[in-house]
């Protein structure tokens, strides 16, 4: 196979047009093309509103590749190099099967490893399966009554459930190809293979995440739902057994391997690890608000080009005037001369901003969009980041203690019934409450309370979100529309402790145990959480033989 790079092409063009400029990019006719497929495909909107979708493809053509390769003096052209991960196979099973606790996307892969290699893993997840976790998930969005072992944090798929699926990493590593092929055997679009900025849509994710554990459990492992971690048995520095709460009753479970993949909100479970002794330390982390724009005031700001200019009508307009154009998305950070800085995270074209509480008496918030991305607004977390110097309480557990008290104030602030505290852009740079929305309608559910947050955000939040704003609508045009909404907290875009772990991936405090994915501070998402789980899984089956 060849690959060639940069292939530019318009909008609105004919598939076959990929082999004429691939075979003129090879110095030969389109009919010597014997096979094509997309490597990658992005959006480039650099000349706007000329804007044009740039092709990475793999040919295999019916002349001699190599004495191509000879000939072509294209630098955009090169020998195909695909690096195909294989899971490995366990040489020997251990006297008890291993146990993985958390089935968010790092656990569902580290399960999904060791099934496949005749392990028949144990999985404990806290939360219900994906169709009655659904249920649990829409009834508080409707009615404000929440199931704190069942929500938007805990349950079959883990928090990345409920959001929009992206599955943008910023790291390399030979295992994501792997993933992206599972989730689409698991129901996946197609186009996350190739497609620059791939998402796969909550819709979607609700049955995928069902597909995959109906693999794991056809390879001999066992998935046991609302069955909580509650401690762990040790001797002589190696895990002997766990012991879960399920339907009310304490269990106990014999255990040597355990891969624990809590997530980033299982707060409880972190307060018993430190009991426990196990070894952590505080993280960085970043908090802030849910900001919200018209999708179609972001379609024009990055492509030159609108098509939703008009609510009642976007859709058939979108699909009439630019059927290729995708609704149009941003990522942006500022540095400022204080020092501190600022940035969007988890954008969510044409999305809706969702109650994610886990805890009584605490407000979160977090953003979703289904596969089509068919909502009126635009959202994104607005994020500070900071530092464990900056946390209140300077004990492994400050950063998590910090959370729950700003939740907390926001659940008082928006009428202690899970409304959030919301509040218009040109409101809070103006520092006045908010009494009425303009054009930006907040989508939040189960709904919002205009307010005021300097009265509820730390100052080490606002002060930096008034700065931010302006100098990141002069990157973006009408970010900083006085009729945007912000909607709070952000608190739990990433967990705010670390749970150590050595080169053999395990615990220095406890042998056998191997801390995994975002909740233990070693991911940033779905596909990053789901290779951390991958190389966990990897870790316990080498140390079994």
């Amino acid at each position: 196979m060849i690959t060639i790079r940069d292939i530019s092409v318009p909008l609105r063009h004919d598939p076959s047009m990929l082999y004429y400029l691939a075979a003129q990019a090879l110095g030969i006719q389109a009919a010597q093309i014997a096979a094509l497929h997309i490597r990658k495909r992005s959006l480039d909107a650099r000349k706007k509103p000329d804007l044009r979708y740039i092709y990475t493809v793999d040919v295999s053509t019916r002349k001699s590749e190599k004495q191509l390769l000879r000939q072509c003096r294209n630098p955009k052209v090169s020998l195909a190099r695909d690096v195909w991960y294989k899971p490995p196979k366990a040489s020997s099973a251990p006297a008890c099967r291993p146990v993985v606790v958390g089935f968010g996307p790092a656990g569902m892969f580290a399960a999904l490893i060791l099934a496949a290699a005749g392990l028949r893993p144990i999985v404990l997840e806290r939360g219900q399966e994906a169709a009655q976790r659904h249920r649990a998930v829409e009834h508080f969005w409707k009615t404000g009554s929440l199931d704190p072992e069942c929500n938007v944090q805990f349950g079959e798929g883990g928090a990345g459930t409920f959001s929009d699926g992206k599955l943008n990493t910023g790291t390399k590593n030979e295992r994501q190809g792997w993933v992206l092929r599972q989730l689409v055997r698991f129901g996946a679009d197609e186009s996350i293979l190739w497609d620059a900025k791939p998402h796969v849509g909550t819709d979607v994710l609700l049955q995928l995440v069902q597909n995959l554990r109906a693999r794991v459990i056809a390879l001999g492992g066992e998935v046991r739902f609302g069955a909580k971690l509650t401690g762990l048995q040790a001797e002589g520095g190696a895990l002997t057994g766990l012991e879960y709460l399920q339907a009310g009753e304490t269990k106990q479970l014999p255990c040597q391997q355990l891969i624990l993949a809590p997530g980033h909100s299982a707060r409880d479970s972190f307060q018993m690890l430190e009991r426990f002794g196990l070894a952590m330390e505080p993280k960085p982390f970043s908090m802030g608000v849910r900001i919200e724009h018209l999708q179609s005031a972001v379609d024009l700001a990055q492509f030159g080009i609108s098509s939703r200019t008009d609510p009642s009508t976007a859709q058939q307009l979108h699909a009439a005037d630019t059927p290729e154009l995708p609704p149009a998305d941003y990522k942006l950070n500022v540095h400022l001369p204080d020092g501190s800085s600022a940035y969007t995270f988890c954008m969510c074209p044409g999305g809706y901003v969702v109650g994610a509480a886990s805890e009584p008496g605490r407000v979160v918030t977090n953003g979703m969009s289904n596969f089509g991305r068919e909502g009126e607004n635009a959202n994104a977390a607005l994020l500070v980041t900071l530092e464990p110097k900056d946390f209140p309480d300077s004990s492994v557990l400050g950063g998590m203690y910090w959370q729950q008290s700003i939740e907390e104030a926001a659940f008082r602030a928006g009428g202690s019934n899970y409304h959030a505290p919301a509040q218009r852009v040109g409101d809070f740079l103006a520092r006045r409450p908010t009494t009425a929305w303009g054009k930006v309608r907040p989508s939040y559910l189960p709904g919002v309370t205009p307010c005021e947050l300097h009265e509820l955000l730390p100052p080490r939040l606002t002060q930096v979100l008034e700065q931010a704003i302006p100098a990141l609508g002069k990157q973006l045009h009408g970010y900083d529309d006085p009729d945007a909404v912000m909607t709070a907290p952000e608190t739990r875009s990433s967990s705010p402790v670390r749970i150590l772990r050595d080169a053999n991936m395990q615990s220095p405090t406890l042998r056998g145990l191997y801390p995994c994915g975002e909740g233990a501070g070693y991911a940033g998402g779905i596909l990053s959480a789901a290779v951390d789980g991958i190389v966990c899984a990897e870790a316990l089956i080498k140390a079994l033989s």
